[in-house]
C-alpha cells in the first residue's frame, strides 16, 4: 500500500463513522447509498495530504480513488488538487491531472468529492481554454456528480469575473430533478451576485418566479431581508 493509502487509514475513528454515513445520506434511496466512512474529518484528511502529496504518483493516487472509502477517494482528489496546483507552468503535467480527472469521475459521486475538487482543477484549467467539456458534462453527463461538476467548476470564472459560463451552465441545470443540483446552481449564482449584483438581478428578473425554491433562496442569500422576501413572494 502507498504511503497516502496507509496514512489515512492510520486515522480510522470508528465513533465517527455513523455520524458521517448520516450527514452524506448513505441510507436506501438517498443520494449517498452505499457509501462507507472511515470517520475521518476533512480537516484531517488535509494534513495528511498536505505531508505527503510529494511523495505521490499517480499510481498511489489511483489505489485511493477506486477505494470504497469515501475519505480514501477525497485524499486522492485533494492530492491531485496539490500536484495540479504545484505543476505551475509545466503544462503537461497539469494536463495529465485534467485527463485523470475526467477519466474517474464514476469515482467521484458525493457532493463533497465534487466540490473541493472540480473549480481548483478544470476550473483553473479552462480559465484561459475553451469550456465546451463543461457544457457536455451538464448536457450528457451520467450522473448528477458529473453535472455538478460541470457547474461548480464555473466558480473560478465568476472569481475573475467571467460570468457568461456560470449562466449559460444554470440555463441548463435550472429544472433538474435533483435537489443537490438546484443547490449547486443556487449556490453559483449567489457568487454571481456577490461579484456582480446587476448581474444576478438581471438573470432573475426573467426566471425567478419558475427555478426551484431551493434555488432561489440560495442565489438571493444575501439581498436584504426586503428584498429576499419580494422574491420569495413573486413580487420583485
Amino acid at each position: 500500500m502507498s504511503l497516502l493509502y496507509d496514512s489515512i487509514i492510520a486515522l480510522r475513528d470508528d465513533s465517527q463513522v455513523e455520524g458521517l454515513s448520516y450527514f452524506f445520506k448513505t441510507g436506501p434511496g438517498q443520494y449517498g447509498e452505499g457509501d462507507v466512512f472511515l470517520g475521518i474529518r476533512v480537516p484531517r484528511t488535509r494534513e495528511v495530504v498536505k505531508r505527503v502529496w510529494r511523495d505521490c504518483s499517480f499510481d498511489d493516487i489511483g489505489e485511493c480513488i477506486i477505494s470504497p472509502y469515501h475519505e480514501m477517494r477525497l485524499a486522492a482528489l485533494l492530492t491531485l488538487v496539490e500536484i495540479f496546483h504545484h505543476a505551475k507552468k509545466d503544462i503537461e503535467l497539469q494536463q495529465r491531472c485534467v485527463d485523470y480527472y475526467l477519466n474517474h469521475t464514476l469515482y467521484i459521486n458525493n457532493w463533497d468529492l465534487v466540490d473541493l475538487s472540480c473549480y481548483e482543477i478544470l476550473g483553473n484549467w479552462l480559465l484561459d481554454k475553451d469550456r465546451q467539456v463543461l457544457y457536455e458534462l451538464a448536457r450528457h453527463g451520467k450522473t448528477m456528480w458529473e453535472q455538478r461538476i460541470a457547474m461548480v467548476s464555473c466558480m473560478t470564472f465568476v472569481r475573475h469575473n467571467q460570468f457568461d459560463d456560470c449562466l449559460a451552465i444554470s440555463d441548463i441545470l435550472l429544472y433538474h430533478k435533483e435537489d443537490l443540483i438546484h443547490k449547486a446552481v443556487g449556490w453559483l449564482l449567489r457568487e454571481v451576485g456577490k461579484h456582480h449584483e446587476p448581474t444576478l438581478v438581471d438573470y432573475l428578473s426573467s426566471r425567478y418566479r419558475a427555478m426551484p425554491r431551493t434555488t432561489l433562496r440560495y442565489a438571493i442569500e444575501k439581498f436584504p431581508p426586503d428584498i429576499r422576501k419580494a422574491y420569495l413572494n413573486g413580487t420583485r
